[in-house]
């Protein structure tokens, strides 16, 4: 056990956020995702899993170490629904709560395409699979900075 580093996250977790860069991403999906297969093609190669946690739960004890991109639009982007991009999924709700209590402020995600998503997850640092179970529970997240002390 670690102070000050929330419990839920483990090893190969921080590993993976620890060695993400300004710019990079991370993706948290839920269990129907294709994860594993996408998760080859990342830089990290491999899959991650915080499969006891909810994306909620995931997102809060994730943001509790990454920061989020201030510089640009994309910070946080969701999966859109298929017939029907504009509507808010509670699983999605309930994380952008997450978010926005990280952030201190409403910051509301980007949504994006299915297919798209699926493109940019490849392409992402790292997917961290979650024990979400319902539908369209996939998130990603891009890494900000950490500004000097004064």
């Amino acid at each position: 056990m670690l102070k000050g580093i929330d419990p839920r996250l483990n090893a190969d977790v921080l590993y993976a956020l620890r060695s993400m860069g300004h710019g990079d991403t991370v993706v948290l999906t839920d269990t129907n995702f294709p994860s594993e297969a996408c998760a080859r093609d990342t830089v990290l190669g491999e899959l991650l899993r915080l499969e006891n946690l909810t994306l909620a739960e995931a997102t809060e004890a994730v943001l509790s170490v990454l920061p989020l991109d201030t510089f640009v639009d994309d910070f946080a982007m969701r999966m859109e629904i298929d017939g029907d991009p504009a509507k808010i999924a509670p699983v999605i709700a309930e994380t952008q709560k997450a978010i926005d209590a990280a952030e201190g402020r409403p910051r509301p995600m980007v949504s994006v395409e299915r297919f798209a998503f699926y493109d940019l997850a490849r392409e992402a640092f790292a997917i961290i699979q979650t024990g979400e179970r319902r539908f369209y529970g996939n998130v990603i997240f891009r890494l900000g900075v950490i500004t000097p002390e004064e």
